[in-house]
Formats: structure tokens, sequence, C-alpha cells
């Protein structure tokens, strides 16, 4: 069975790694600036794309500019609900059945807003997207199973006082203190925040990440805050491998408990690794990552992204993913950004379908992956129920459409 655009769009797929900030609509965010009074470089979404959201970037640096105009808008309840919206109903349109939205409160709090408005308000337009749809007849009637969502809360590597008015109040508070201690201050109030919320309010906060700067901001600076999201059941996963070695890989899964690994495109980049002590580079990859498979810690594959901030990569098929795949690592599909890479789930997948050959049987373990993996709101009991009613829906769209090449021959 030919693997088509047409078959991904009717999947029920996932995405475990997408920002909120680097997700809206372009016409959205030219409509928010305006009503908000931001400047952005052009007032047109051709400007935008030529000025601000690239095809190619020139570094991590560059590709994470665009988040400027993007957080910009984003300090209000109404414009964090409409994009949270729009993000899943433009999941939703293209058959994500399951989305765990990440973002990060500390760089949306201002004077009318704390962290619990941020997050009741990206809530509020997950949840009505969510409901929406859910009453149609054949998701109420069970032909197919509900489409859901969980929230992941973002800490930062590390800020500057530009970065949001919450991060400048901290530096300004902790003035005495080292940029790296401040750092590890800030992710440990969000964590705490995040449990509070999830236990008092009842929100879906499924997980916590850490992202921004890589190189440079060790993982090691916030262990503290992840120990708390351990000890308290919040699942975890790390921004690791995108910028940097497979050092900053082995860090995320031994000292923060890393349950996932977003991007890991550096795993098998044995020319990074600092660490004088490791004498045997090729030895400590391969140790690696043969316990990332064995442990089945789940990476968090982005490629429009990695392309787009690793310039040296170039083409797809220069994509660490193929050696994932050939170590039978546990990866799933992301978008990263659907705005600032310009991407989608659907278009993600082909490009791995086309790029390394993928066969039915291996995309559908990667499409499943992503749902077993999933840190889904629910009871273990709930989440196993689910995804068996995923992979009968999935088999069920399978079926018809080799039913409808059959007819067509």
């Amino acid at each position: 069975m030919p693997i088509t655009e047409n078959l991904i769009r009717a999947l029920p797929k996932t995405d475990l790694h997408v920002h909120l900030d680097g997700s809206l609509r372009l016409s959205s965010l030219i409509e928010m600036a305006e009503q908000r009074g931001v400047s952005l470089p052009s007032n047109t979404p051709e400007g935008m794309t030529e000025l601000v959201f690239k095809e190619r970037y020139d570094s991590l640096a560059d590709y994470l500019k665009g988040f400027f105009y993007t957080g910009a808008v984003l300090r209000d309840s109404e414009a964090l609900e409409r994009a949270a919206y729009e993000l899943m109903m433009d999941n939703i349109e293209e058959g994500v059945r399951y989305v765990e939205v990440r973002f990060a409160p500390q760089l949306h709090i201002g004077d009318s807003l704390d962290m619990l408005d941020v997050c009741l308000a990206v809530n509020r337009g997950l949840k009505r997207a969510t409901d929406e749809v859910n009453r149609s007849d054949p998701v109420r009637s069970d032909g197919e199973p509900p489409f859901t969502y969980g929230m992941i809360l973002c800490a930062m590597r590390m800020f500057t006082e530009e970065f949001s008015p919450y991060f400048s109040r901290m530096i300004q508070v902790h003035s005495e203190s080292p940029p790296k201690q401040i750092f590890g201050l800030a992710s440990l109030e969000l964590v705490r925040a995040a449990v509070r919320i999830r236990d008092e309010y009842g929100l879906p906060i499924v997980g916590f990440d850490l992202a921004g700067q890589e190189n440079g901001y060790p993982a090691i600076d916030h262990v503290e805050a992840y120990r708390y999201a351990h000890e308290h059941f919040l699942k975890k996963t790390v921004h690791a491998g995108e910028a940097y070695g497979p050092e900053s890989i082995f860090q995320a899964i031994t000292a923060l408990h890393a349950d996932r690994i977003g991007h890991g495109y550096h795993l098998f980049s044995p020319w990074l690794i600092e660490n004088r002590a490791v004498s045997d580079r090729g030895t400590y990859v391969r140790e690696l990552s043969e316990y990332i498979a064995d442990r089945r810690i789940t990476i968090e594959v982005c490629i429009t992204s990695n392309l787009q901030t690793n310039p040296n990569i170039r083409v797809a098929g220069n994509h660490a993913m193929q050696e994932m795949l050939n170590r039978r690592l546990s990866v799933t599909l992301c978008t990263d950004n659907r705005l600032v890479s310009n991407t989608t789930v659907t278009r993600e997948i082909m490009l791995a379908a086309d790029t390394f050959g993928l066969d039915p049987e291996l995309l559908k373990n990667i499409i499943i992956y992503g749902f077993k993996r999933s840190f889904y709101p629910g009871t273990y009991m709930e989440k196993r129920n689910y995804v068996r009613k995923i992979i009968d829906y999935y088999e069920q769209i399978e079926a018809e459409h080799l039913g409808e090449e059959r007819a067509e021959a």
C-alpha cells in the first residue's frame, strides 16, 4: 500500500512537541499585533515570510528571533485563548487526535496575567476546540476515538531582562545571585506552580520541559526543578541534542530523569563530546543510544526544524532519524513550530516517509509510538483503552484506503 498524503491526513496522529508561541496562524499574528500596537517588520504574510519566518535560518539563535514577535502579542488572556483554539483546530483539521501543547507561562506573565491566568486561558482555547469537534456524531457514537490534548509547561535554560516582565523582575530581585542560579530558581518556581495548578484546578498539565539556548546553558542548572517534578509524578521531557552534543542528552536522561527527549538530533555526534574523561567517544555514543533504546525513551523528532537550525544538515536525507531507525529507537514525528517552520504533522510524516522509505508497518509503529509514549492526561487504564481505540481506528483507515486502491485498479 503506497503512503500518500491523503492516507496520512486520514490516519490518527499525534504531535508531542509543538510550541504554542511558534505555531500561531500568520494572519492571526498580524491581526493581533495591529490590535495591540505591536510593531512587525511587515504587515503582510508575504513580507513576514520573507523577513522573519524564512525557509532557512543561519542558526538556532536566528530561528528563535521570530518568537520576539509572537511573544509580544501573547500577553493577554484573549490572545492566548485564541492562539490555543486555532492551534487545536489546525491539528484537528489534519487528523491529529492527540496534541501536547507546550508553552512557557513566564514569557506571557504581565501586569494583567499571572501564572494561573496564562494556564487557564490556554486551556480554555484547547478545550473549546476539542469540545466542538467531539460533539460530532462519529465521536459521540464511539465510532471514532475523540480528539484530546495535554499541556506541557516549559522552563527556559536561560533568559535576559528582555524576555518578559516576569524575567526582568526575576533578575532584579536576585541581582546579587549568579545567572545560572537565577535560571534554576525560575524553573523551580514554574514547576511548583505547575503541580499546584494541576492538582487544585484539574488542568491537564501533563509534563514539564526545558527549552531555549542549549549551548553554554546546561540542564544541570535546573536539576532541582526536575527533582520536584519527579517527586510529584509530573512527566518530563527536555530539549537536548538540538544544538549541542550527546552529553546534553546524557544529562537529560540521568540528572533530570527525562521520559522523552526533544529533538535528540546530535545523539550520534561523537565529535561534539567535550568531556575529557570520555576516552572512547564512539563507545560513549553507542552505549548512550543503547540505553535510550532499551528504556524506550522516545525522541521527539522535528525534521524540518532541525534542517532550519542546523545548516550543515542541508537535506533531510542527512538527518539523524535514519540512524535512529537503524538502531530501533522509539521515535515520534513532531512539528516543533508550525508557523516558524511552516510545517504540519502531515508534512513531517510525508517528509520522513519519502526520505527514509518508510513502509506501512514502520509508519504505523512510529505513529502509534506517539500515542503510547504520550503523557496522556488520565489513568493508565484510560490511556490503554484510548490507545486501543486509536489502533483499531488506524487499521480501519488503512483497510478503507487499501479497498479504494483495489477498486481503482
